[in-house]
């Protein structure tokens, strides 16, 4: 039986992103229809002069590709994501395959992070150094872990994935864990397919450039959100900005936690194959956004690819903050309908939601989605409170349906045994008269 609701009851699609439950929804979302590029009219041929170019940001704005979703940005690669509606604000070429670089280290730390949450590991365990780690300490970010047989404790490594993004550290990580780097990726790779990382293949620990190692910014956005709503218990390393490992105090690449508000993780990356890229997350008034930049600055040196990657990073953030927000449509245990009892002490239970729902819209504009509640009614008595009924159907405006789950407000005993008589006896009455 379905029955229909006139309220509002979840956020909408803005643009063509999913609004629905996190982590549930946007990882299986169908891409954007993708328009066909723009190129710039070549512009005529001027005279050649001696003069030094100057920097003019009409024309650096000029210059920015569009997206799918959302603005032009610099960046080859582009997602973000408010994840507690699962809305896509930003989407350029999110789905396409890109160089990780030292993001992939973000499944190294999550699979620590899930060994010490399972209990197998602790921060105070320690790993020995072996002579690849020790190797590696000499390319690259390195957190200089010290020579072989060296031992370090999971906690600094942790630091030296995240905060030093130590290539080493990540190695001696992964034969601590699984014995070899190659094992070490195996899980990384299913670990990835477990979370829905449909385009990404990882070959070793680090991000550090391999033939065939590959992932996607959509990919990198839902492995940030896994690792910040399945440990808030470890999260907090993300937002380290030094730290003193060797009597060698370094400063954390991600430039936008010292400059942005909110910023709170998660992990930069560079490759001259891919550019410069960044994975961020930023809070602002209980509101978490998700953004994954990628293929910035092609060519240059480090210090200004890097600040160059903040300031493109900072501007999207700040435009994905300011041009949308969230609207809390329906409080946990709030109710969404009522559904009628048979054989119950009350004629009717109320329909809850079972967590916030809230909706992600542009700045100013309100909307009111349609709902139907869906339900095999009248429902039996007894039925205790908190117990799944049914679910709420909200049709978006490209015809796609979300539902969200409905459980019972209270608890609904059974009629007594006269109660129960006198209903079963109208019921036949009434339907007797009627045939």
């Amino acid at each position: 039986m379905l029955w229909r609701i006139d309220r509002i009851l979840v956020a909408l699609l803005v643009v063509t992103g999913l609004a629905g439950p996190p982590l549930e929804s946007f990882a299986q979302q169908p891409e954007p229809k993708r328009a066909p590029t723009q190129r710039p009219a070549k512009p005529p041929a001027k005279p050649q002069t001696a003069t030094k170019p100057k920097t003019d940001p009409a024309a650096a704005e000029a210059a920015m590709t569009p997206s799918q979703i959302g603005i032009p940005t610099a960046a080859q690669y582009a997602f973000m994501v408010d994840p507690q509606t699962s809305t896509v604000l930003l989407f350029k070429d999110a789905d396409k395959p890109m160089h990780p670089s030292s993001m992939a280290k973000m499944m190294t730390v999550y699979l620590a992070f899930e060994e010490l949450a399972a209990g197998r590991l602790k921060l105070d365990t320690r790993f020995q150094v072996s002579e690849k780690a020790w190797r590696m300490s000499r390319q690259g970010s390195t957190m200089y872990v010290g020579d072989p047989g060296t031992e370090v404790t999971v906690e600094d490594l942790i630091k030296g994935m995240i905060v030093l993004s130590g290539n080493d550290a990540c190695i001696v990580v992964a034969e601590g864990i699984a014995g070899s780097e190659e094992g070490f990726a195996d899980r990384m790779n299913k670990k990835a397919k477990e979370l829905g990382m449909t385009g990404t293949v990882f070959k070793n620990a680090s991000g550090w450039p391999a033939d065939g190692q590959m992932t996607t910014a959509k990919d990198l956005a839902l492995l940030a959100w896994h690792t910040v709503n399945d440990f808030p218990k470890f999260y907090h390393y993300y937002s380290i900005t030094q730290w003193t490992h060797s009597n060698i105090k370094q400063d954390n690449r991600n430039l936008l936690l010292r400059q942005t508000p909110g910023v709170d993780g998660l992990k930069t990356g560079h490759t001259e194959e891919g550019g410069f890229g960044q994975t961020v997350s930023a809070v602002r008034d209980g509101r978490r956004l998700i953004l994954v930049v990628n293929g910035l600055a092609m060519g240059k040196p480090q210090h200004e690819g890097g600040r160059e990657r903040a300031r493109e990073t900072s501007r999207l953030l700040e435009w994905g903050f300011r041009d949308f927000t969230n609207t809390t449509l329906f409080k946990a245990g709030d109710t969404v309908a009522e559904a009628p009892v048979w054989l119950g002490a009350q004629d009717k239970v109320p329909l809850v939601t079972s967590r916030s729902v809230q909706m992600t819209l542009p700045t100013g504009q309100a909307a009111s989605p349609r709902v139907v509640a869906k339900f095999d009614g009248p429902l039996p008595a007894p039925i205790a409170k908190g117990t799944k009924l049914g679910v709420a159907a909200v049709t978006l405006p490209d015809g796609r349906v979300m539902e969200y789950p409905l459980e019972a407000g209270v608890d609904v005993p059974r009629q007594g045994f006269v109660g129960r008589v006198i209903s079963l006896a109208r019921h036949y009455l009434v339907g007797w008269i009627s045939s």
